[in-house]
């Protein structure tokens, strides 16, 4: 259910990592919690964002929610197709649903966080 080679926040965020760049979403519990997904918040290409702290929100019918980095750095890319397709994080959320991409400050950051199994069993214990 969730990608092996992608790394996952306590905050229901994932981030892959290739090369110095980190790809950043919301994970498929996080939008199943949120319900349908009506606006997407994101940060401006060339923003800094550090690790922690909020890139950007995800407003749903139910809520508005901070969306926060899993990785410090620049954002070098910002996922516009959701500008008109927000329910794509419903429906793709690790996969065409993604938010952001970051060229990395600290590659290192990502290895303190949860694994794919790691992550499975925090969601598990939290129903």
């Amino acid at each position: 259910m969730y990608p092996e080679n992608f790394r996952y926040t306590k905050e229901h965020e994932w981030v892959l990592v290739e090369g110095d760049t980190g790809t950043v979403g919301i994970t498929d519990h996080a939008q199943e919690e949120l319900g349908d997904i009506v606006y997407v918040d994101l940060p401006k290409v060339g923003a800094h964002v550090e690790q922690g702290k909020s890139l950007g929100s995800v407003e749903s019918v139910k809520a508005v929610s901070d969306v926060y980095s899993p990785v410090s750095g620049e954002v070098t890319e910002a996922n516009q197709a959701l500008a008109d397709a927000p329910e794509t994080l419903n429906s793709d959320p690790h996969g065409a649903g993604w938010l952001v991409k970051i060229r990395l400050s600290n590659a290192g950051e990502a290895e303190s966080l949860m694994s794919a199994a790691d992550y499975e069993k925090y969601v598990g214990a939290e129903k």
